[in-house]
């Protein structure tokens, strides 16, 4: 299917695709766990759950890795080909270099669809995952961990204060409990000398303290009657349960999901449920103004406007107004009760359209926010047939093959390219510009320059000899 030359040109690209897309997903770990290990550390949790949330989180990494790997691995292979003079030689046989770009623009397009599959159908229910997961350890309390010197209140109902413990033989020393009343125990507070910890299983602890005493308030028959009790022990024990300790997981698919949990399928379907609702306040609100038929209006005496000042012989007085239609009523009572009618029409319409505003206002953001997401799921995969027309001019232009080069290079196109994605998405997200231009624009411009780049490394057509007038 390809010569010699374009299958040893697609070859250089592998090794720095691999690598390039290996370190971006390494940075992009590290800095998920910089933002993250202070809601994972402290808590107990199971090394398994950990993991799964770590896994659940890659899927998002993938997406953004595979395009970087693409404009990297291009500049790098062509840079290189171009370095070693292969690019001449090429020439010099009759060669057109466009068609040395065929492999990877296959390449180019067989990953934009898996991509576009993958950020469609898997990234939803990893980011559905994720988030439910989340949701349980943020509400998972932390584990039951002593300090020495620190109040302990995460255990319910008992309060715990140790002065020193001692991390060879796991001893506690000065133990203070504080310990609430409930149904089934007095309120106590319970003091000794030394103490140790002993936990069967993951569900129970038993606390063994020795030469101490107990101050037990039992309350009285009446309200304001409590007696103490005080006593002294050698050996007492305690016994906890750690099931409120221990993380549970919920159903995932009993949470509610949003934009970036859902397939492009089920947000379109969103969005069209948006329009019709869209379309019902419409319809509301023709009919609750009678644009629909003909209503009769009713004044309402609260709201009437009083014209006329005086007393009721004012009635009598001729009312002039500029309107024809209130000249040719018989007398001044009927023109303002015509004016008062005028003005709660008015009033009702201005409040029913004001309605109106809001609700389509509302459904508007909403189904921008969702069309954005329907966008971002294929214009980010479809960078990879973006970056193979622009990386690949770009890299037979600078003739430098080495990862220095070729990292400086994507790195400024890259960041232009991730903020132009981020404003894009701020911009739809207020209506200010389409969701289509929110998330395209950018790799429509970037093509129109790799095409452009294209013709100028393939061909003779140079952009600025459009420009130059004919001697």
């Amino acid at each position: 299917m390809f010569n010699q030359v374009q299958t040893d040109l697609f070859r250089k690209h592998i090794g720095p695709f691999l690598f390039c897309f290996f370190t971006v997903m390494f940075l992009l770990l590290m800095q998920f766990l910089i933002l993250h290990v202070d809601k994972l550390v402290g808590k107990g949790l199971p090394f398994l759950i950990v993991s799964e949330l770590i896994l659940s989180n890659l899927a998002y990494m993938v997406v953004l890795a595979v395009p970087m790997a693409v404009l990297v691995s291009t500049l790098i292979a062509f840079g290189k080909f171009s370095e070693w003079n292969e690019l001449t030689a090429i020439r010099a046989a009759g060669i057109n270099p466009i068609k040395l770009m065929a492999p990877m623009i296959l390449t180019g397009v067989v990953l934009f669809g898996l991509m576009g599959y993958f950020s469609n159908y898997v990234l939803p229910e990893s980011n559905h995952k994720a988030r439910s997961l989340f949701l349980d350890i943020r509400m998972q309390k932390p584990a039951f961990d002593l300090q020495p010197g620190i109040f302990y209140e995460d255990l319910e109902g008992y309060t715990f204060l140790i002065k020193e413990i001692d991390s060879e033989t796991d001893s506690l020393y000065d133990v203070r409990v504080f310990q609430d009343a409930t149904d089934n125990r007095k309120e106590a507070y319970i003091n000794a000398e030394r103490g140790w910890l002993e936990s069967p299983d993951q569900y129970t602890l038993s606390l063994f303290l020795y030469n101490g005493s107990s101050l037990r308030f039992i309350p009285g028959e009446r309200r304001d009657e409590q007696t103490l009790e005080r006593s002294n022990f050698s050996t007492y024990r305690m016994s906890f349960d750690l099931t409120d300790l221990s993380f549970s997981r919920s159903n995932p698919d009993q949470r509610s999901r949003n934009d970036r949990t859902m397939s492009a399928q089920a947000m379109l379907a969103v969005v069209d449920t948006l329009r019709a609702e869209q379309q019902r306040e419409i319809e509301k609100f023709k009919k609750n103004t009678g644009q629909d038929q003909q209503i009769p209006f009713h004044s309402e005496p609260g709201r009437s406007l009083n014209l006329i000042k005086g007393d009721l012989q004012d009635t009598l007085q001729l009312y002039q107004s500029d309107f024809i239609t209130l000249k040719e009523l018989p007398n001044p009572s009927t023109k303002i009760a015509s004016i008062n009618r005028a003005i709660n029409t008015i009033d009702r319409y201005n409040s029913e359209l004001d309605n109106l505003k809001s609700n389509v206002s509302w459904r508007d953001f909403r189904q921008a926010e969702f069309l954005v997401e329907v966008h971002k799921k294929f214009s980010i995969p479809f960078a990879c047939i973006v970056f193979v027309f622009l990386g690949a001019p770009i890299g037979m232009l600078t003739r430098k093959g080495n990862l220095g080069v070729a990292a400086l290079i994507s790195g400024g196109l890259l960041t232009i390219y991730f903020i132009a994605i981020i404003q894009g998405e701020k911009l739809a997200d207020r209506l200010i510009i389409s969701p289509f231009w929110g998330m395209w624009g950018i790799n429509i411009f970037f093509l129109v320059i790799g095409i452009i780049l294209t013709l100028h490394v393939s061909t003779s057509i140079r952009i600025t000899n459009l420009f130059r007038r004919d001697e």
